[in-house]
């Protein structure tokens, strides 16, 4: 055993120290399980670099607008962000997005369609129904079909009509995005009606006892002549009076906007021609389509917004601040009551406000809205915008993405909206708690951006991977994972000091067993 146990001691030794030799490895960049799929991760650098997306809302609802703070893991970092809503909801989102830095080859190009997506408190979970398409590969033909809203705890807000949605994502295997077009998607509503109900206003008819002592220019009278008012109304404030309550005869539901005609979305990024050179430019282009839309619809009040011109956002980047620019053609909206028009919103006059009063005859069971008839006391204001054209750009001059190549280029983006829709309360709603925008209902939103290199995108062949386009090669100058000295040893350290005892057991069980004679004293003889 003495024999034995000195090679053994050894052989530990000299395993135990071979993984602290040893030339610590990383953890290699995964492949594709099948050979003959497209690589998983970007594989080389790319010589063509493309960075462009573009979104188009068919509508989004917001309650009290920038009353909730934003949630951060940064201590005292949510004071400084701007505050979100208390909730949201999007309708026929449509967005299209293309990016030659992005590591997983699927994501390159990216076409969707969605039906809704919401937003409570700023935690906005994933929503199904979705139509996507991702590039590369390749996709020679679109996916269509119907989009079906998912259930929310928004609905009472709105109602959503046929949905249709439409994607397509394309790559080229030689030429990466130098096709026509990158990715493409749109999205249609059939009707819409949004704001059957205005969550942050009180549901009973009755305030008394709910305003407050400092309500400004409210004496004791003119509150007891508001609560009076407002018991003769047909409905509650969250029914707008009885505005939002819909006719009972029909059974038709009131909202607050509406939809009579198909409104589509249209988004879409692509490369173009660059004047005087043979390089391409990125544009990214979200586009709207509307006939008219009614406030109030189905009631005496009823204000019609007739949508004249088709409103297109565009991000064009050539590379150069000089030739990049954002165009933008706003709409003209007519505003009009009872056949006569209460005002023209472009981009001249940007902005109207529409009077919601309690009526100065009592027999008048339904809110003042705008020109039709005498207020006596302002409850609320319908607020309409238009455009709200908001550019931002930014010089390029890094890598786009970890690990990658220096880019140097420019970047410009731009937001918009066909129509935003705000109820603000008045003076008179001494209600407490109350955010100073009941609800906004934006109508069309657009977002756009676009990034290309200096001197415009470069439409090479993108180099083959090794062995053929089985595995893509991994990613250039990616950090190495860090070496723990404890993770590398432990387990060689195990296995080796269970086959030293393994063997030990195999040589005790295998050696003779030896007695050791004792030498005994003869016992005396007995007499």
């Amino acid at each position: 055993m003495r024999l034995m146990a000195l090679p053994a001691a050894a052989v530990l030794v000299a395993l135990c120290a071979a993984p602290a030799s040893a030339q610590p490895t990383t953890t290699p960049v995964p492949g594709p399980r099948d050979p003959n799929q497209p690589p998983v991760s970007a594989g080389p650098a790319p010589n063509t670099h493309v960075i462009g997306d573009a979104g188009t809302g068919l509508a989004v609802v917001r309650l009290a607008p920038d009353s909730t703070p934003t949630s951060t893991i940064l201590p005292g970092f949510g004071e400084v962000l701007p505050k979100q809503s208390a909730a949201e909801i999007g309708v026929g989102l449509a967005s299209a997005q293309a990016n030659t830095e992005a590591f997983l080859a699927y994501e390159r190009a990216v076409a969707q369609a969605s039906p809704l997506g919401f937003a409570v408190q700023g935690r906005a979970p994933q929503t199904p129904g979705t139509i996507v398409q991702t590039a590369s590969p390749d996709n020679a033909d679109p996916i269509t079909g119907g989009l079906t809203p998912p259930q929310t705890p928004l609905d009472s807000l709105l109602k959503v009509g046929l949905l249709n949605g439409s994607v397509h994502a394309r790559w080229n295997d030689e030429l990466g995005p130098c096709v026509q077009p990158i990715a493409d998607a749109k999205t249609s509503v059939a009707s819409l009606s949004v704001l059957n109900a205005i969550p942050t206003l009180p549901s009973s008819p009755d305030l008394t006892g709910m305003l407050t002592q400092d309500t400004p220019k409210l004496d004791a009278a003119a509150k007891q002549s508001l609560i009076d008012g407002l018991k003769g109304l047909a409905g509650p404030l969250s029914r707008l009076g009885g505005l939002l309550s819909g006719t009972p005869e029909t059974g038709a539901q009131g909202s607050l906007l509406s939809l009579p005609d198909t409104l589509s979305a249209h988004s879409t990024v692509e490369l173009v021609d660059l004047p005087g050179s043979a390089n391409k430019a990125v544009k990214s282009t979200s586009t709207l389509q509307a006939a008219s839309v009614r406030l109030l619809a189905g009631t005496p009040m009823e204000v019609r917004i007739d949508v004249v011109g088709q409103p297109t956002l565009t991000a064009l980047s050539t590379g150069d601040a000089g030739t990049s620019k954002i165009t933008y053609t706003a709409p003209v909206l007519r505003v009009s009551q009872g056949g006569k028009e209460l005002g023209v919103l472009d981009a001249a006059n940007p902005k109207l406000d529409v009077p919601i009063g309690i009526p100065v005859l009592g027999d008048l069971t339904l809110p003042v809205v705008g020109a039709l008839g005498e207020r006596k006391l302002d409850i609320g204001v319908l607020r309409l915008q238009v455009a709200q054209l908001t550019e931002k750009s930014t010089a390029l001059d890094g890598p786009l993405q970890q690990g990658g190549p220096t880019i140097k280029g420019f970047m410009l983006g731009a937001t918009a909206r066909l129509l935003d829709l705000q109820l603000l309360p008045t003076d008179a709603l001494g209600l407490p708690n109350l955010p100073s925008a009941l609800a906004q209902v934006s109508l069309g939103e657009q977002v756009v951006r676009a990034a290309a290199p200096n001197g415009g995108v470069v439409c090479a062949p993108t180099p083959t991977p090794p062995g053929g386009g089985g595995q893509a090669a991994p990613p250039k100058n990616v950090p190495q994972l860090a070496y723990t000295n404890a993770a590398y040893q432990t387990v060689p350290i195990f296995w080796t000091g269970t086959a030293l005892l393994l063997v030990g057991v195999v040589v005790v069980a295998a050696m003779p067993i030896r007695r050791r004679v004792e030498d005994e004293s003869p016992e005396p003889a007995e007499q």
